[in-house]
């Protein structure tokens, strides 16, 4: 067995994309140590049933972080997220056709009913995308004026703090409980196999042997 700082290190990030990516990496011949399914477990790092790799579960835009400075060889991440930080360092070899989901902009409904298509010059927008939703509009010649938030996004126009939002969108069932329509698609999403470019240059067999693995697995459920 390989000692543990010679592992590579797979990051994960929790939540909905965790459950569906697990059922893939077991098929992989990737089964973590029991901690990992344990809910009262603090732990954050997790050896495998691989004696090269280790896994470590973090929040989603924080997987691409660690693959792209190096804390981890490998990862998963949508690219909503690459495209939000566009790291250089990152190689994305693989969609693996999970998650699926878009990120669109939205506005109250009844806003959008009256509006009529029209477009204003300068626009406030709450997202946890500013930079997705600046190029965005500023490709049509619109200023955008972002507001961060990392949550509870949809609130904001109900509170005057702006009135449209750029967000994940899955079924739009969060956007009509909260009185918003969803006006444009701006990019579709799915989860994607997520490299470190530095480590795949370093360790091409064994990066590279498991992008394979994984790839077949993904292959053989389409």
């Amino acid at each position: 067995m390989s000692a543990t700082g010679d592992r590579l290190i797979m990051a994960l990030p929790n939540g909905r994309i965790l459950a569906e990516v697990m059922p893939l990496l077991r098929r992989a011949g990737i089964e973590p140590e029991p901690a990992f399914e344990d809910p009262d477990s603090r732990q954050l790092r997790f050896s495998t049933s691989a004696p090269d790799l280790d896994l470590i579960r973090v929040r989603s835009f924080d997987a691409a972080t660690f693959v792209a400075f190096g804390a981890a060889q490998l990862g998963v991440a949508g690219n909503d997220v690459l495209m939000e930080f566009d790291y250089s360092e990152i190689y994305a070899p693989l969609d693996l056709n999970i998650g699926h989901c878009r990120i669109a902009v939205a506005a109250p409904a009844d806003w959008v009913a009256r509006a009529d298509g029209a477009r204003p010059s300068h626009i406030r927008i709450a997202t946890k995308y500013p930079e997705i939703a600046r190029r965005h509009f500023g490709a049509r010649g619109v200023q955008a004026e972002c507001i961060k938030l990392n949550g509870a996004i949809e609130l904001a126009p109900r509170l005057g703090l702006c009135r449209h939002i750029v967000d994940l969108v899955q079924t739009g069932a969060t956007l009509r409980a909260n009185g918003l329509a969803e006006i444009e698609c701006i990019a579709e999403v799915s989860s994607r196999l997520i490299v470190n470019r530095p480590a795949l240059k370093t360790r091409p067999e064994e990066i590279g042997g498991w992008i394979e693995r994984i790839r077949a697995v993904v292959e053989e459920r389409c």
